[in-house]
């Protein structure tokens, strides 16, 4: 099933960081499987787990594995895995991962696939930043194709997946970025959109009418959100539990923004300061009350984010929030229900 763009979501994501200072990694990744079982119970839309290779901190390097083991756990919430970053992976290996994980999860399954951006990573693996249009194209070109179930070749090599997911795959894959080229190319190779900025959306369903292309599952950013809530009884104690965790994310982004170098356009530069970062609202700490203030305001297609272990959060505090979000969630569905204030 296809997510409609215009309803306003509930997310809870993991990207896994664990920094030395902050809860052990095998201990995150237990809570991680539990919230997932946790959070289908109690009604959120969608689990986002995100991908990056090669950081000191252990930002989750393989979202597929995490996915399967959350899909097993869970009966109905959605998996949106992204980015997944396609130009340093085998496209055939990538169309396995999502039909195994599709399959698991009985067709819950969505995947952004990016060109990436950090210089370490495509050193790692061995791959040049120069070339990932051409590694984007191709890759999608391959995962779409063996995902519908043919058997072909391209540039000399046969090419054959089995089994097949559940969905349609063009329903499952989309591209994403920040530039007009991610729109264009998602409507050329028929599959979704999950793009950084809003306006990457009227290009992507202007080309897709086009070209004759139905569009597929797409979101639209809505700016003004924070990343990620998190729930609490006192605000000011609240901010200060997360704050070391956000601030410490916020770093080894804007790190990565500064390795890219001018092409950046890093929301992060500059917010390394938990005050500044706080006045900035990308993280927030909120009550009950809050967020549904907060929430009656968001506009169609926007999205309550919660990232219960952010940057290493002990688990015993990512559960405070979860647990309130429990208490707040039969008001919060009404309230999300209705239409934005």
């Amino acid at each position: 099933m296809m997510i409609d763009p215009q309803k306003r979501r509930i997310a809870v994501s993991f990207d896994m960081r664990s920094p030395d200072w902050a809860a052990p990694t095998p201990e995150l990744y237990r809570a991680a499987i539990e919230m997932a079982a946790f959070v289908d119970k109690i009604g959120v839309d969608q689990i986002g787990l995100m991908q990056h290779h090669g950081s000191e901190d252990g930002y989750l390097p393989q979202p597929f594995v995490l996915a399967g083991g959350m899909a097993a756990v869970t009966e109905r919430v959605r998996f949106v895995l992204g980015a997944v970053i396609l130009p340093l992976h085998d496209p055939v290996e990538l169309a396995e991962q999502i039909s195994i994980v599709d399959n698991i999860s009985n067709g819950r399954l969505n995947v952004i696939l990016a060109a990436g951006y950090v210089p370490q990573e495509f050193a790692m693996f061995k791959k040049s930043l120069k070339d990932r249009a051409k590694l984007m194209d191709q890759g999608l070109e391959i995962i779409v194709r063996a995902l519908q179930g043919e058997r072909f070749e391209l540039d000399d090599r046969p090419i054959f997946v089995r089994p097949l997911a559940v969905q349609d795959p063009k329903d499952i894959v989309m591209v994403g970025g920040g530039v007009p080229a991610t729109a264009k190319r998602a409507a050329r190779f028929g599959v979704g959109l999950g793009p950084m900025k809003p306006e990457l959306v009227d290009i992507y369903l202007e080309e897709c009418e086009r070209l004759g292309n139905p569009p597929r599952t797409y979101f639209r950013p809505v700016p003004g959100m924070p990343m990620a809530v998190h729930l609490c009884e006192d605000p000011d104690a609240g901010w200060e539990a997360i704050a070391p965790h956000a601030v410490h994310v916020i770093t080894e982004y804007a790190k990565w923004a500064a390795a890219e170098g001018d092409a950046s356009n890093s929301p992060f530069k500059g917010l390394d300061d938990p005050a500044v970062l706080r006045h900035a609202g990308l993280f927030a700490a909120l009550t009950p009350e809050q967020l549904l203030e907060k929430a009656a305001s968001m506009p169609e297609g926007g999205v309550l984010g919660f990232q219960p272990l952010l940057g290493g959060l002990a688990p015993e505090e990512g559960w405070k929030s979860l647990r309130l979000l429990e208490k707040t969630m039969p008001k919060l569905r009404e309230v999300l229900a209705s239409k934005p204030a």
